[in-house]
């Protein structure tokens, strides 16, 4: 047992170190290219006014880590979870693309419309649930926190998985508001799977959580604020892909409600702001919506947004591991 881990846990830091050396590579070689090719973000003119000034800056900075992370998490292992985690994030990753690329070509800031984006994320979700389903190791169970039992969804487990993609990557994708926000939560979220991974031996996922979190550590030196590049829909989808593929796999997408909390409050807050809005015919709870930017339009610096929500981010992962007891 010693031995075993003392091997995965040498194999995990030389993946996390090995992706990082590889972005820190690929940011100065790819950023001129997006500069070049004129891939600027259009930033929305109803954001925060502080924001303006970051139209032009590069996007689709997503392959500065999806590329080192899946080549470092392919040359350590063929697992096949691993390998199903990699494709999942890389579909997503793929419409993410998709959807930056016609923001770019059409000079605005919206890309995919609506049903496009969610019929693309539909149907990678759907993928990903049927394959789940029928891995023996994986099943039609989930682990409920702070019980130690697993429930049996039976044949609302399809429509559940599918539910928890959406929801999740698209909570993801609403985080990435600020300078290394979503890159710095999702690190320690990988983190909360990589314990997990080491915990249940599970070398492909152990090498895949390490390979990722190397290459985003490695990109967030160039998307840090004030950020250099960002990362867009190529990466805030991959990512929501790959962390909501990492519960699926390891059974615990109950568990995301509570290590992905920062996400889930992203979300609600939209939710909350339209629904108040409509039934008070103009009035708002929160000052403008993703929360982050609430906290910016209260006085907080925008560095010190990112570094709460990521400390939370940190404390609610320990939670999740309290949590498997």
């Amino acid at each position: 047992m010693y031995n075993w881990m003392t091997n995965e846990y040498n194999l995990y830091i030389i993946c996390i170190i090995s992706a990082f050396v590889l972005a820190l590579v690929a940011g100065p070689v790819l950023i001129p290219v997006l500069t070049r090719l004129k891939f600027g973000q259009t930033v929305r003119d109803d954001g925060p006014q502080s924001h303006l000034k970051k139209t032009g800056t590069p996007t689709m900075g997503g392959a500065i880590f999806l590329i080192p992370a899946a080549i470092v998490a392919i040359s350590f292992t063929k697992d096949r979870d691993m390998l199903l985690v990699l494709i999942t994030t890389l579909l997503f990753g793929l419409i993410g693309f998709l959807d930056d690329y016609l923001k770019i070509k059409n000079k605005r800031s919206l890309g995919l419309r609506a049903y496009q984006k969610i019929i693309g994320q539909l149907l990678v979700a759907v993928f990903m649930a049927f394959v789940s389903a029928g891995i023996s190791q994986v099943g039609t169970k989930v682990l409920i926190p702070f019980t130690g039992m697993y429930f049996e969804l039976g044949s609302f487990y399809i429509p559940f998985i599918v539910f928890i993609f959406i929801a999740t990557v698209n909570s993801v994708n609403l985080t990435d508001g600020l300078d290394g926000l979503a890159g710095g939560i999702t690190v320690v979220v990988l983190g909360f799977f990589s314990v997990i991974a080491l915990a249940s031996r599970h070398e492909g996922l152990l090498v895949f959580s390490g390979a990722l979190i190397g290459a985003l550590l490695g990109f967030l030196r160039f998307n840090s604020h004030p950020a250099q590049v960002f990362m867009g829909d190529t990466g805030s989808l991959a990512l929501g892909g790959a962390i909501s593929a990492l519960a699926v796999i390891t059974r615990l997408p109950v568990f995301l409600a509570i290590i992905g909390a920062v996400y889930v409050v992203e979300t609600l807050s939209v939710i909350i702001q339209v629904l108040y809005f409509k039934k008070t015919g103009g009035k708002r709870i929160f000052k403008m919506t993703p929360l982050h930017h609430h906290f910016e339009l209260s006085g907080w610096a925008e560095s010190k947004v990112v570094s709460v929500f990521i400390i939370s981010s940190i404390i609610l992962s320990l939670i999740g591991l309290l949590a498997l007891s």
